[in-house]
């Protein structure tokens, strides 16, 4: 089944009315039908940046208890790819969570990605393959 990998950025807009991307983030939720994935680095990014209201936190935790996403977990023995995505990537700069959302899209080919982050443009799969962005 295809799944898509979704970024910190469209997951901060859903549960911020404020954001300028949160209706784009709500109807791509509405719409979507397939499942999607993302990583506790994400999930960690996402409840940072809603640290500004603590309602919208538990709404996202409770939203991700429900089965809204799935968590892919990250492994000791992945920090190497991770390492190294980080140092190829490192002029844009690459943060975890994005050198996370690479690795996950490597490991289980999954080449869609949601996100409002233009860096996906330039980040490849396997260091070849583009990602097909939806939500930008």
């Amino acid at each position: 089944m295809r799944k898509i990998r979704i970024d910190s950025g469209p997951l901060i807009a859903l549960f911020d009315a404020s954001d300028k991307y949160h209706n784009k983030a709500v109807q791509f939720i509405k719409s979507n039908t397939y499942p999607l994935v993302t990583t506790i680095a994400s999930v960690t990014e996402t409840l940072h940046l809603l640290n500004f209201n603590q309602n919208a936190q538990i709404d996202f935790i409770e939203w991700i208890h429900k089965g809204a996403v799935e968590i892919q977990n990250i492994e000791n023995s992945d920090f190497q790819r991770l390492k190294e995505l980080t140092e190829k990537y490192r002029d844009l700069p690459m943060d975890f969570a994005d050198s996370c959302s690479v690795y996950l899209a490597e490991k289980f080919s999954l080449n869609t990605i949601a996100t409002i982050d233009r860096d996906f443009t330039i980040y490849r799969i396997e260091g070849r393959k583009k990602f097909k962005v939806v939500l930008s």
